[in-house]
């Protein structure tokens, strides 16, 4: 009997949405995973790493909010409206259609009679309302829709208890035991409580609206629909407004930066000017697998490409408070680590959520992150090259900024020749990674320039000698006997980090070593042209199980290839990667070669920057070729 039919196949789908198929939602404080059902299945509350109060993506029983048809749970179409991050759903049935529309409302800046008591950087014309509101308009015929919110506090732990308020059936409060948080969902459907759940059902009919907005701050959500609809327009002229001060080129990819540059901003944490690397944890590399991190932490490592992308395209604002949210965690440590919480935390102590089930099974669940203890020697070219950056684009070096940058350089300095544990944070024994390597050599050559720059030339001196010893050690210890770039000093195995040697500037790109590395990298460390960070096997990283492809390293290969002379091939690989986007144009960690299926943390902020390194990267051969240059031509060329 056969056990493959259709039917077996259905009974047997994951009840879990595929991780491409969520929408990103953010205020630039928290940030939000709608499903396609409608369920709102990850928020956490009240900043994007606190504890969640929706967390069905890690478990089915550890909350959501769903707002949609009674008898449908896939919709007929999903979009951004354009240029923004509010999300619209459309559901049809044959006896109507409706429109769901989703976001974090974002408002006027309101510290008008006190100060704020998380903004650290310059306040802005607008601030997050604190407000999530779901708006559902019937545009045809008549249809029958629900609302269930079901909040479970701390990852999941503790319940939540409905009470209404003075507006009756048109407002519930939510609060769980021990816990220092309460919302409130207000709606013009009539609500009910249902032990832990709120829930309201109504028909709407052609031309009918409804509106709800879960709070969880003092600030006011709107008591109408004609409330709910100016905030909901307000948050969308803001959107599209800021995305019309970036300079885009006028190329078809442009659709793809666009959403790169509001999907950053998204995870953008306004009041510090930290960018995290997701919005998710735990989400697996591997199907079922235990390589499960927490990404709700801002990686310094990032901070380079952050600014050379965020630069690129205009938003100097964002780049400039992003350089000062480094400078701020960067003042106050001797010696930086890999990454920080969103306002400069340093403990990140890492936890098992062992009651979780993980995205279909994926275990363990994990909070924290242990990785920001370990040593990672490219921190300190990070730092260098942003600030260089930051500095070529300003043509200036503010003096807070160099007694900082000495210190990062002496660190490298004193540090370059004792084993670490890479880029990729392996969690076996540290080696002498040739890419942590060349990111030493970068902050002593970054270093020398600003040195010059400040007529500072005996430092200069000093530090471009020690720039050149990296670089002769590297040369000499860190090539194959066939003039590859190897990953570390103990074996002749590739390493996608080696992509960035070209864009760094280690060697010119028409080196033997450097092209001999791109294209050995592009055949052999590749599963139908998608590349891989390492083969799992000749890698001692303290896991266990495969993973799938690192869409940051494609990106990086465009790059790589593009430096190299390689236009046809990048451009080829490109619009490949390209085409892995999601309906809604985010991208998680890892790509599935075979499948194209989206694996780990949703949605990756270091995927979104190099697509940016890459599109950009494509973009000026291609007017480089036409004799052409219609890019910012301030934007500094090392990367």
């Amino acid at each position: 009997m056969k056990t493959d039919s259709p039917t077996r196949a259905f009974c047997e789908r994951s009840p879990f949405p595929p991780i491409a198929d969520y929408g990103f939602l953010s205020d630039c404080e928290v940030t939000a995973l709608v499903a396609p059902s409608g369920n709102i299945e990850w928020l956490c509350l009240p900043r994007l790493d606190s504890p969640s109060v929706f967390a069905a993506i890690l478990d089915r029983d550890a909350g959501g909010f769903r707002l949609g048809p009674a008898d449908l749970r896939v919709p007929a179409a999903r979009r951004y409206l354009p240029g923004t991050m509010v999300l619209e759903t459309s559901w049809g049935t044959p006896t109507g259609w409706v429109v769901v529309r989703d976001l974090l409302l974002i408002g006027p800046w309101h510290h008008h009679d006190e100060l704020s008591h998380t903004h650290r950087r310059a306040p802005t014309d607008y601030d997050a309302s604190h407000v999530l509101l779901r708006t559902v308009r019937c545009v045809s015929g008549e249809m029958q829709i629900t609302l269930d919110c079901e909040p479970v506090f701390d990852y999941g732990r503790r319940q939540a208890h409905w009470a209404y308020t003075d507006r009756g059936y048109h407002q519930g409060v939510a609060q769980g035991e021990g816990v220092n948080l309460e919302l409130r969902l207000t709606t013009d459907m009539r609500l009910g409580f249902e032990a832990s759940r709120a829930t309201a059902r109504t028909l709407l009919r052609e031309g009918d609206t409804r509106f709800c907005a879960l709070s969880w701050t003092v600030h006011e959500p709107p008591y109408t629909f004609e409330d709910a609809y100016e905030r909901l327009v307000w948050t969308a002229h803001h959107w599209q407004h800021w995305l019309a001060r970036g300079g885009f080129p006028d190329h078809p990819w442009r659709s793809f930066l666009e959403r790169s540059a509001l999907t950053l901003k998204g995870l953008t944490f306004a009041p510090t000017g930290a960018m995290v690397a997701a919005a998710t944890t735990s989400l697996p590399e591997t199907p079922g697998g235990d390589r499960n991190w927490d990404y709700r932490y801002s990686w310094i490592r990032d901070s380079t490409f952050a600014l050379w992308g965020l630069y690129t395209l205009g938003f100097d604002w964002e780049a400039d408070d992003f350089f000062w949210f480094i400078a701020d965690v960067a003042e106050k440590d001797e010696e930086l680590q890999v990454m920080y919480g969103v306002d400069g935390e340093r403990d990140l102590e890492e936890h098992i959520l062992g009651y979780l089930e993980g995205y279909e099974g994926a275990k363990p669940v994990r909070i924290g992150n242990a990785a920001y203890k370990h040593r990672q020697h490219d921190v300190w070219g990070a730092v260098l090259d942003s600030f260089y950056i930051h500095t070529r684009s300003r043509d200036r070096l503010d003096e807070r900024i160099w007694p900082i940058l000495k210190r990062q350089v002496e660190a490298a300095i004193k540090h370059w020749q004792e084993p670490d544990r890479g880029i990729w944070e392996v969690r076996g024994e540290p080696k002498h990674f040739t890419s942590s390597k060349v990111m030493c050599w970068v902050a002593t050559d970054r270093g020398a320039r600003l040195a010059r720059l400040r007529h500072d030339f005996e430092l200069a001196e000093r530090w471009q000698a020690a720039a050149d010893e990296i670089h002769a050690d590297v040369c000499a210890h860190g090539v194959t006997e066939s003039g590859i770039f190897r990953q570390h000093y103990e074996t002749d195995a590739l390493d996608a980090s080696l992509l960035l040697l070209p864009l760094v500037r280690f060697l010119p790109p028409d080196d033997p070593r450097i092209r001999n590395t791109v294209m050995a990298i592009a055949n052999e460390l590749t599963v139908d042209d998608l590349v891989m960070r390492y083969v799992a096997k000749e890698t001692d990283d303290g896991q266990s199980g495969e993973e799938g492809t690192f869409t940051i390293c494609s990106f990086w290969l465009v790059s790589a290839l593009t430096e190299i002379g390689e236009q046809t091939h990048a451009r080829r690989l490109c619009e490949k990667v390209l085409s892995f986007a999601s309906s809604l144009g985010l991208y998680a960690e890892e790509l599935d070669p075979v499948t194209g299926r989206h694996l780990g943390n949703f949605p990756q902020a270091f995927t979104h920057l190099a697509l940016i390194n890459a599109v950009i990267h494509i973009i000026r051969a291609e007017h480089d070729s036409l004799g052409a240059r219609t890019l910012r031509t301030s934007v500094p060329e090392s990367l």
